[in-house]
């Protein structure tokens, strides 16, 4: 269980939905809705594109699935139709306590907080194809996740210096299989 691994004792102050989302090694699909706003300029909209992130606005259904190996995890994301992938690992040597996030080329290392009912993503040093980058460069933006009305909620913002948002995301997400539950009730 890797944001257990990360968190430690932290991972028990989560709310009980982003508890499950991050608390099992085996693999699992959640859906639900998102609200996605792509960058407004070329230059967001190219670096969306070379991270994986949407390149287009959308508002409409989303499942992420998540696939567990022995390293890390996999997170799969298909905002209706449109298909992006990271791959998260536990941060090693200088990194370590962090969460590694990759987007293609690029890996961004995360300290993962758990605080106020909410579990925040915070940027603290990235690379690409291994090369350290400025940190003057970091993306950022508010990211995290939360529990309302008894279901898993995102809210990610990435922007980046001197271009702007790259992207931003929205929505909520339930496991595949209390959703189903749910619809047949």
């Amino acid at each position: 269980m890797l944001y257990r691994k990360v968190l430690g004792a932290d991972f028990d102050q989560l709310p009980e939905q982003v508890q499950k989302l991050h608390g099992s090694a085996e693999q699992r699909g959640w859906s639900g809705q998102v609200n996605a706003r792509a960058g407004r300029n070329v230059f967001a909209r190219l670096a969306a594109k070379v991270s994986g992130f949407p390149t287009k606005d959308f508002d409409g259904p989303v499942s992420v699935s998540f696939i567990p190996d022995e390293k890390g995890e996999l997170w799969e994301r298909d905002f209706g139709g449109y298909k992006f992938h990271t791959y998260q690992t536990p941060g090693q040597g200088r990194n370590a306590g962090l969460l590694i996030e990759q987007f293609g080329a690029i890996h961004v290392a995360l300290a993962v907080v758990a605080q106020d009912g909410r579990l925040y993503l915070i940027p603290r040093r990235w690379t690409f194809l291994g090369v350290p980058l400025p940190k003057f460069l970091l993306p950022g933006g508010d990211s995290f996740e939360y529990e309302a009305d008894g279901r898993f909620h995102f809210d990610v913002a990435v922007h980046l210096p001197l271009i702007g948002q790259i992207v931003g995301y929205r929505g909520w997400l339930m496991p595949d299989d209390q959703k189903f539950r749910e619809n047949a009730a």
